[in-house]
């Protein structure tokens, strides 16, 4: 019998079994192929694949890698040895070829061992085939084969095979459910650190809570103990010290009303008394009048003031208008048809030997509140703008610390600053002459606001009471809250307490600053940014003192 090879073709629902006994065996779809298959799957025809018979075994010894043939799922290589029921499948197509081999029976070596009949069956089914191409040939070939083979096989041997297969099936089985029931434990484990992993990370979350809480308290308090001495170091420098001089004038004329001069108590001319009575003299003249060489009616004030930005400062009413809170003042103007009028206002800054002019810009009927400005520009170094809190902040709540800047007791607490016997010398020098004492010292850089601490106490919408420490002098101080911002104007003390200070809320001050043109630093920079032009502490509007009509 010669030897050759059986290729079981499939070509969508055509299949076909095909004997070659060639030595060199082509497959593919051009016309020059051995064995051609007629196709539209594959544009170009061409050489699939080319077999070589080697010592009874055919190998491949060409194809066409852009095909993608795949040899039992695998690609195909080169030389590689076909073996039966080896399956090569043609790329993504639904072409197959399926390979057996015929061996020749050995001649010169025998054994006396009974040949099983496969080969010989093969080879005759496989000829049958080729000389019947109408019939199903796989389907013959293989029925064919499966019943040969059952009959070759022993009882014997099927039993054991049924019993290794049983035996695998109940293996296979039982490691299938081993598996699951592992997966199962490693499930049930898993979810179970799953929940045990969440709520970690909720106690995580929780105690992360806790510390940044903790942090901001630490910080909070922190901030609390050092805000005194913050504040005063960046704004200190921006807290300055009001004084003025003001003196009373004839309401119709403008002339200075003046004391009584001393001639006027001159005796009357002389006459003889009668009998019984005693010498009599003219009655002194008691009224403020404009003639005469009697002093002129003048009080200097003092107060507190801060700078805001734009050359702006904030401060109260009653310091630049004294004379509406002295009701001896006021009874005297009443009685000489007089009304006040500043002579001189100056600001003295922290180390600033020189004092600045202050010029009233607005004051406030229903504050306590006023605002004035000063020529920036003059200042040989940059003045800090403190920041205002126009915001509702929690820093304005009751309990909250607050840090107070001002002048409180004018020139008397800073002399109580110097050495006793540089204080009597000071007060031997300057003691009749405030203005001339408050240049002295602030040519000695003797001015420095006093910073005081304390705590809310009280507050409504147009007042807050708090027992940061003050006194007279310390009005139109600024009140800092734990942000470090100003959320209030200090304007009164308790006479009675004085841990009991009351200070009006900053928005108020906002309202009156805006009233006279401030524009705040942040809105400054935005308008620079946005090319606008800002003309900070220049405004055209005029605002007068508010004085009585002549």
């Amino acid at each position: 019998m010669a030897s050759g090879i059986i290729i079981h073709i499939s070509v969508g629902a055509e299949k076909r079994t095909e004997f070659f006994s060639e030595e060199r065996l082509s497959i593919g779809s051009d016309e020059t192929c051995d064995l051609q298959i007629h196709t539209k799957q594959l544009e170009k025809p061409g050489v699939w694949l080319r077999l070589e018979n080697a010592e009874g075994v055919y190998r491949v010894i060409d194809f066409d890698a852009a095909v993608g043939l795949t040899i039992n799922d695998k690609p195909v290589r080169r030389f590689i040895a076909l073996t039966d029921g080896d399956l090569v499948k043609v790329g993504e197509t639904d072409i197959t070829f399926g390979f057996f081999s015929l061996v020749e029976k050995p001649s010169l070596i025998t054994t006396k061992r009974t040949d099983p009949q496969i080969a010989p069956f093969i080879a005759e089914a496989a000829l049958d085939a080729a000389a019947s191409p109408e019939r199903d040939d796989a389907k013959a070939f293989l029925r064919e084969f499966s019943r040969e083979l059952m009959r070759e096989i022993s009882w014997t041997t099927k039993a054991v095979v049924l019993i290794l297969s049983a035996g695998f099936l109940t293996g296979i089985l039982y490691l299938v459910y081993s598996v699951a029931s592992e997966l199962r434990a490693n499930r049930e484990q898993s979810e179970k650190q799953q929940q045990l992993i969440v709520q970690l990370e909720k106690q995580l979350g929780q105690t992360s809570d806790q510390l940044g809480t903790l942090e901001q308290t630490n910080k909070d308090l922190i901030r609390t103990q050092s805000l005194a001495q913050n504040v005063k170091v960046e704004y200190g420098n921006s807290v300055c010290l009001i004084v003025g001089v003001y003196q009373l004038v004839d309401r119709s004329t403008g002339r200075v009303l003046r004391y009584p001069d001393p001639q006027s108590f001159q005796p009357l001319p002389y006459e003889a008394p009668s009998e019984g009575d005693t010498p009599m003299s003219a009655a002194p003249v008691t009224g403020l009048t404009t003639v005469g060489n009697g002093s002129p009616v003048e009080y200097d004030f003092i107060g507190t003031g801060f700078h805001v930005g734009g050359g702006f400062i904030v401060t109260n009413r009653h310091v630049l208008q004294p004379w509406t809170e002295d009701d001896v003042v006021k009874s005297m103007m009443t009685s000489s048809n007089g009304r006040a009028r500043i002579r001189k206002l100056l600001v003295y800054f922290p180390n600033n030997p020189e004092p600045f002019p202050l010029t009233v810009r607005q004051t406030s009927s229903s504050e306590d509140l006023a605002v004035g400005s000063i020529d920036i520009t003059k200042f040989t170094t940059p003045l800090a703008s403190i920041p205002l809190d126009d915001e509702a902040s929690i820093a304005a709540t009751v309990g909250k610390t607050v840090v107070t800047m001002g002048y409180p007791n004018g020139p008397d607490r800073l002399l109580a600053m110097v050495d006793d016997e540089e204080a009597k010398s000071i007060n031997r020098r300057f003691g009749n002459s405030r203005e001339n004492l408050v240049n002295f010292l602030a040519q000695t850089q003797k001015i420095q606001p006093l910073t005081t601490q304390g705590a809310i106490t009280d507050l409504d919408a147009r007042r807050i009471v708090h027992d940061a420490r003050t006194a007279e002098g310390g009005s139109g101080a600024p009140l800092f809250g734990q942000s470090g911002k100003v959320i209030a104007v200090n304007f009164g003390v308790f006479t009675q307490n004085t841990a009991v200070n009351m200070a009006v809320p900053i928005k108020y001050a906002i309202e009156l600053l805006r009233m006279a043109g401030w524009r705040s630093p942040e809105e400054i920079e935005l308008e620079k940014q946005q090319g606008g032009q800002v003309a900070a502490g220049n405004s055209n509007t005029a605002v007068t003192l508010a004085q009585p009509n002549n």
